[in-house]
């Protein structure tokens, strides 16, 4: 056999092991993402939702609802969705970097409260961290989304035609597919210019499109039903909580 023959075989055999080696390398990082991360995020929610419980349990109740006055990384509200599944219940940080994600849905700094003229803007992985928007595309409209503060209820509808499933029956959308550059979805009016005031209160849903790909955003847009129901009146959630 040539010297040639026999450089040409241990090419290609360094070849193939620097192929396995990344072929492990990668199944690892996909493993941590879907998995280990999933893991960190549901020990992360744990820590929040108690702290939240917590906070909550000795609080007075008003007759109106408190200011909510949050801190970067801070817990202060939960998001419910049954339409995700009856417990689908997430504690919501304030800020959407990466390191607020990670431990759950993240509200856009800057933009409405729960109850609020504007736009409530949320933020949540799709795969990974917790994945807690993977099946946001499954909502339809008229279904519930509800939030909780420490002293109220607050039920959002997902905008569109209930009865044809129509997303598009007026000038918001209940849910769009647009670029990550697309920031005027979270505009206090959805769609609208930043500094045009608001037109009612809002729920906006974002997460990556499609799934194992951060090429889009999915966006789902929601607007208040009604007022406040302060936890007093109905200490185990709307009639909406059960519409799952």
């Amino acid at each position: 056999m040539s010297r040639g023959g026999d450089l040409v075989r241990t090419g290609l055999r360094g070849v193939g092991q620097l192929l396995l080696t990344a072929g492990f390398v990668m199944l690892l990082f996909v493993v941590y993402e879907l998995y280990v991360t999933d893991i960190l995020a549901g020990q992360a929610q744990d820590e929040l939702s108690d702290q939240l419980d917590d906070e909550w349990a000795g609080a007075a109740s008003g007759p109106t609802p408190a200011p909510i006055t949050p801190e970067v990384g801070e817990p202060f509200a939960f998001l419910h969705i049954p339409g995700l599944g009856a417990d689908w219940r997430r504690a919501i940080v304030e800020g959407t970097d990466q390191e607020e994600l990670a431990q759950g849905p993240g509200h856009y700094v800057g933009t409405a409260l729960p109850g609020e003229q504007g736009n409530f803007a949320v933020a949540g992985h799709r795969v990974g961290r917790g994945s807690p928007f993977l099946d946001l595309g499954e909502l339809r409209p008229g279904d519930p989304i509800i939030v909780e503060t420490s002293d109220a209820w607050y039920v959002y509808r997902v905008l569109g035609d209930p009865a044809t499933g129509d997303f598009a029956t007026g000038p918001i959308p209940g849910q769009q597919i647009v670029p990550p550059t697309d920031t005027s979805v979270i505009s206090p009016t959805p769609l609208a210019a930043p500094d045009v005031p608001p037109s009612g209160a809002y729920l906006t849903l974002t997460t990556c499109h499609p799934k194992y790909s951060a090429r889009q955003r999915m966006i789902v847009h929601a607007v208040l039903e009604g007022g406040p129901i302060m936890r007093a009146d109905a200490p185990d959630g709307p009639p909406a909580l059960q519409e799952g």
